[in-house]
């Protein structure tokens, strides 16, 4: 039986690191506050210039050459980000023309935080059909340009970092490898507790000069109503997701969540029994980067030879829809 496995990963950051001293430059919050509330030291900010698909390249390329393959060999893009680089055309076709590979199909994945995760259920099914062989799996954020960096947006600008991380997911017959099972939830009830109403198409013309002045070009947000959602989805679905597979949790090695709020996944931790050795963390270093947070975190933890063949990792994401979504892969 044909299952998917992912054969190389890579990620990438833009170099310009923005501490929470700088940021309390601009407005009125603290180092204390941020970290207290979020866990967050630290994040990067992409140059003006740079757009969504000059990151996933970066991380296309890493992610490509550790899998031992070419650009050539791809056989399908999935592009996953909330920040593409235009309206349209989508930002998995500017990554095909800066890769440089054959006319190849292009698909951008727009569900924020779990896209990346959404996406690899895609790439799963493509080649459990034997569609494709080689899928590319790209999440990556520009968010620092549609942050409101004053004092009205305090508390969702100092949330969000760039990056980008990257997957080649390749059909294997190896046996006891590969992704196992995939969850994908929705409920668009509370769409309006994460959103961002720029752009608005029911409007003629959508977007004018009071989008602008009255802030409807940056991201909005309820964080009550987001962390209790969180908390109380991630934990059903990873218990559900064990439960459907016959899976002990014991027998995961490391649960790879996505990085939204440290508090957020400490509290799913604590609640589920999970050592917190196990629950993996980086948003210190790089604050929130919604598509890319999974697919960044996984392959700094591979990179470190901390997954080895044969683990048992969960990849776990709740956001913005909301969406929220599991991947449970034998390494």
């Amino acid at each position: 039986m044909v299952r998917s496995v992912i054969t190389g990963t890579g990620r990438y950051v833009p170099p310009r690191v923005v501490s929470n001293a700088e940021l309390a430059g601009l407005m009125d919050t603290s180092d204390e506050w941020i970290r207290t509330r979020t866990g967050i030291i630290e994040r990067r900010f992409a140059d003006e210039g740079v757009s969504s698909s000059d990151l996933g390249l970066e991380a296309a390329r890493r992610a490509i050459e550790d899998a031992g393959l070419q650009p050539s060999d791809m056989d399908l893009i999935i592009f996953a980000t909330l920040s593409p680089d235009h309206h349209f055309p989508g930002s998995g076709c500017y990554l095909q023309a800066k890769l440089g590979v054959p006319p190849i199909g292009c698909l951008d994945v727009r569900n924020q935080c779990t896209g990346f995760l959404y996406s690899l259920s895609v790439a799963d099914a493509f080649i459990r059909s034997g569609v494709y062989k080689n899928i590319l799996v790209v999440g990556a954020e520009v968010h620092s340009s549609a942050l409101d960096m004053t004092d009205r947006g305090r508390d969702i600008a100092v949330l969000f970092g760039d990056g980008a991380g990257a997957a080649v997911v390749s059909a294997c017959k190896e046996d006891g490898r590969g992704i196992i099972h995939s969850e994908l939830h929705a409920d668009g009830r509370f769409a309006r507790a994460l959103y961002m109403d720029v752009w608005d198409i029911s409007r003629k013309p959508f977007m004018g000069h009071e989008s602008v002045d009255s802030g409807e070009i940056y991201p909005k947000m309820d964080g009550k109503t987001v962390f209790k959602h969180a908390v109380t989805n991630m934990i059903q679905l990873f218990q559900h997701t064990l439960e459907v597979t016959g899976t002990n949790p014991a027998d995961i090695k490391y649960v790879i969540p996505h990085q939204a709020n440290m508090r957020i996944n400490q509290a799913i931790a604590e609640r589920l029994g999970i050592p917190e050795e196990k629950f993996l963390h980086n948003i210190q270093r790089y604050a929130n980067t919604t598509a890319a947070s999974i697919p960044i975190l996984l392959d700094e933890t591979r990179r470190s030879g901390k997954i080895e063949k044969g683990d048992l990792i969960l990849l776990i994401a709740f956001g913005s829809g909301f969406t929220w979504a599991s991947t449970l892969l034998r390494w």
